[in-house]
């Protein structure tokens, strides 16, 4: 079992930052996706750009608190936990991933994996909100 943690801070409103990251339809701003499926209203595949498929389940979901899945894919399973607050007027994100390689071989690689792919998630969402207030909002 790997467990990471990405924490980043924005000046956007909340509703803005939470719209972003839970948007199953407007996911242009993710550099590693090539697009997202929605089976139905719990359930998601998101498709990389080399063709990785992952499965996500909705397990909690509070308006602009908080947003949980479970993951899976050939290479690992695990749980995914999205907090959204506020403090001093800016949103703070507090993303943690509990994962668990399904082949050994993968073991010693999976924090390292998810640390990276936790960098490149909050470099795109920085690089979109910075987007989205100079647009004053316009998505």
């Amino acid at each position: 079992m790997a467990v990471s943690n990405a924490t980043a801070v924005f000046s956007n409103d909340i509703q803005t930052v939470w719209d972003v990251v839970t948007s199953l339809e407007q996911y242009a701003w993710r550099s590693d996706l090539s697009r997202i499926e929605v089976v139905n209203e719990h359930q998601f595949v998101e498709y990389t750009k080399e063709g990785y498929t992952t499965s996500f389940t909705t397990t909690a979901k509070e308006v602009c608190r908080r947003w949980e899945f479970d993951m899976e894919n050939e290479n690992l399973k695990g749980h995914w936990t999205g907090l959204f607050s506020n403090k001093d007027g800016q949103t703070v994100i507090d993303f943690t991933e509990d994962v668990t390689a399904k082949k050994l071989i993968m073991k010693p690689f999976v924090k390292g994996y998810l640390k990276k792919q936790q960098a490149q998630y909050v470099q795109d969402l920085m690089k979109v909100l910075k987007e989205k207030e100079t647009t004053r909002g316009i998505w």
